[in-house]
């Protein structure tokens, strides 16, 4: 098939086959908010629809990833099914849900902060006010059980990962690499430039709900002190 007809476009997105039992739906190619909006809607409704075969979804920046049994629906008409629910009209956005996330920002928390300051000719305290200033929408959950992938980090804080990976990156580490910030969930090995820290626990097996952050949702960053992350 030609792949440039085959492109994800404003009004239809591609479907890729994965295997037997999965289909991926893209909506773009790009970081970008609407795409990872339109994403999410299709995500709600499936949810909604209920359709036979369906096991699972799981949203990323610009695409979803859909499981179904091949016993109980099979690929073409799944996709029709798809293909209906995309016609449907969105309906009204749902108010986005906005959690404050506390951070302690450099110091033994944030062992990069100096090396991100300087590769930019910025403050510490700069770099503290740019990067809690904006309201971060969560684009996927991965790499870890509850590892954040955050959108709207300011340009002027881009900066590479590190060239040599830490073995291990404590969780609740808040970290820039690239054009991306985002949040470790767990104790974990990773190689981004790490900022910060919060006292909140991402993911917690033994709660009812695992997850604190889900994608879709937006946060927001609020610098604390280190006696107030000792004692959160």
């Amino acid at each position: 098939m030609d792949a440039e007809k085959n492109s994800p476009t404003p009004g239809r997105p591609r479907f890729l086959p994965c295997g037997e039992t999965a289909v991926s739906i893209e909506f773009g190619n790009i970081i970008d908010l609407e795409v990872n909006r339109r994403v999410h809607a299709l995500c709600r409704k499936l949810t909604e629809a209920r359709l036979p075969g369906v096991l699972s979804f799981n949203p990323t920046y610009r695409s979803l990833f859909v499981q179904y049994d091949p016993w109980e629906s099979s690929y073409e008409q799944l996709i029709l099914e798809i293909e209906k629910l995309l016609q449907e009209p969105e309906g009204p956005l749902k108010d986005e849900r906005v959690m404050s996330i506390p951070v302690c920002y450099g110091g033994e928390y944030g062992p990069d902060m100096e090396e991100a300051a300087s590769a930019h000719g910025l403050t510490v305290e700069e770099v503290v006010a740019l990067h809690s200033a904006p309201l971060y929408h969560v684009y996927m959950i991965g790499f870890t059980p509850g590892f954040a992938y955050l959108g709207g980090l300011d340009p002027r804080l881009f900066i590479p990962r590190k060239t040599t990976p830490r073995i291990r990156v404590p969780a609740g580490s808040v970290g820039i690499a690239d054009q991306q910030t985002g949040i470790y969930s767990i104790e974990s090995p990773g190689g981004w430039q790490l900022i910060g820290r919060t006292p909140l626990k991402l993911f917690d097996s033994a709660r009812p709900a695992p997850f604190l952050l889900e994608a879709g949702m937006s946060i927001k960053f609020i610098p604390i002190s280190a006696d107030e992350y000792s004692h959160s």
